[in-house]
């Protein structure tokens, strides 16, 4: 299954945006599911304020496992996961857009902003990998 299949899976059987997308890139961060869900549980909704999507946030989380800045003086890093965080942002309001959730939520079916979020995560992750 495809991991923007997997990210719909999860939004069908009940849980947020966010929660869905971090879930589905468990693959490639190394999180086990249940800490997945857990940590991104309250960013759903655009922190439940309308505001930054929670798909993209997922996206931006997974990535930053994935890409880590924690160490304050690692510059490279820091500078590493801005790009990709800013990368994913234009993605998405390039698509769509918007980024803000309460933009987003008329105009368009969360389920299929998820599935491409998640999609837009594997394919930064696979390349900055590179």
């Amino acid at each position: 299954m495809d991991i923007g299949q997997r990210a719909f899976d999860y939004h069908k059987s009940g849980y947020n945006c966010a929660q869905s997308v971090f879930a589905a890139c468990c693959e490639y961060t190394g999180m086990d599911e249940k800490t997945a869900l857990a940590l991104s549980a309250g960013f759903g909704g655009g922190a439940r304020s309308g505001e930054l999507c929670g798909a993209v946030t997922g996206a931006i989380m997974a990535e930053g496992l994935v890409f880590p800045f924690n160490d304050g003086q690692d510059t490279e890093a820091k500078d590493k996961i801005a790009s990709i965080a800013k990368q994913c942002v234009n993605i998405a309001r390039e698509k769509y857009g918007y980024v803000r959730c309460a933009d987003l939520k008329g105009n368009i079916d969360c389920s299929e902003i998820i599935a491409f979020m998640a999609k837009t995560a594997e394919d930064i992750m696979k390349k900055e990998k590179n």
